[in-house]
């Protein structure tokens, strides 16, 4: 695989914040880090090109409603990850979006890095190089 994509991780808690960087660099991404909501608006609306975004629907100084609402309207496609507690009722903030729950919760580190591979591959399909790679894609879509 292709692995030149730009992840940015939003989380509340600096050690699960590294340890995920440390997760997603080990898989070949480049990974930006944001504290709160305002830093992940940041991010999203500056030059960088961001590929795919985990957020905790918990981070400081952002309602879940604004933070998913100012995601959807800057980039309608840009897949996103909702990594935290209590996840049940966040499904209706986004129905356009393509979008994956994690629970945080024992090793949810490596059903992250699964679910971060499947929605690159769904979302980037000629970003990736191999058939093999692309013959996956075609029949999870």
């Amino acid at each position: 695989m292709e692995k030149k994509f730009n992840i940015l991780i939003g989380e509340r808690n600096p050690h699960i914040r590294e340890f995920l960087k440390r997760e997603m660099v080990t898989e070949g991404y480049n990974v930006q880090l944001a504290k709160n909501g305002r830093e992940v608006l940041k991010l999203v609306y500056s030059s960088i090109p961001i590929d795919l975004v985990i957020v905790d629907p918990d981070l400081p100084d952002a309602s879940e409603l604004n933070l998913f609402k100012s995601l959807e309207d800057r980039i309608p496609t840009l897949p996103l990850v909702v990594h935290g507690y209590g996840l049940e009722n966040l499904d209706y903030f986004l129905k356009s979006k393509p979008m994956m729950f994690v629970p945080k919760q024992g090793n949810s580190s490596e059903t992250l890095k699964n679910i971060v591979s499947e929605l690159l591959l769904k979302s980037y399909p000629k970003r990736f190089k191999t058939s093999e790679e692309k013959k996956i894609v075609e029949k999870t879509t």
